[in-house]
């Protein structure tokens, strides 16, 4: 299984492209629900957005900051693209993911990585609206309204919760605002998006 970081990665990357540029999304707040979410989470579209990110590792007194970029074009591809403090690029497309930092490169074949491979076809079942390959990977709990909600997702896998405990994400209707993600280690991350628009 790749390490932590990587999967990390991963975790932030595809769950922000399941909610990148859906924000028109507008619902009666007695019609909210998680089957309501998950369809609108699923409208298979292509975007951008820009982001800033806070880790929160153990081993720091100040939380680690970044931003930059995130694309996604439908079906699966998705790229987050980090230009602060230095430059670094992650490409998911079909079955492999490529991890760029400065000259080094790092590629991986989704299918050897059993855990992550489920990971993966659990957010990408979130793009395409399949609520129950979804609760196959995690358990699900939406709070809140239409306007101001939090979808927590509780890792199924035991594996899978011994390196991510918990991923929080939240949102106002169809659009993310933000995704935490607490390791098992301790450590977290929070992620803070702003869509930018849809690309074609």
């Amino acid at each position: 299984m790749p390490n932590a970081g990587v999967f990390r990665l991963l975790s932030i990357a595809l769950l922000a492209a399941a909610g990148l540029l859906h924000g028109g999304f507008t619902a009666a707040a007695e019609d909210w629900s998680l089957e309501r979410l998950m369809q609108t989470l699923g409208k298979q579209s292509s975007g951008q957005a820009t982001f800033s990110e806070r880790k929160y590792l153990a081993v720091l007194d100040q939380p680690v900051e970044s931003s930059g970029e995130l694309r996604f074009r439908a079906p699966d591809r998705l790229e987050k693209i980090t230009l602060k403090p230095r430059p670094e690029s992650l490409v998911l497309e079909g079955n492999t993911l490529t991890v760029t930092r400065g000259k080094k490169q790092l590629v991986l074949r989704l299918s050897d990585y059993g855990e992550v491979a489920a990971f993966i076809d659990s957010i990408r079942a979130t793009l395409a609206g399949d609520r129950a390959t979804l609760e196959r990977t995690y358990g699900l709990h939406l709070s809140g309204s239409a306007e101001r909600w939090t979808l927590t997702l509780l890792p199924r896998d035991p594996r899978m919760a011994e390196v991510v405990l918990k991923i929080s994400i939240a949102g106002t209707r169809g659009q993310l605002r933000q995704i935490e993600i607490l390791q098992a280690d301790g450590d977290r991350s929070v992620m803070e998006i702003l869509a930018m628009g849809a690309t074609r």
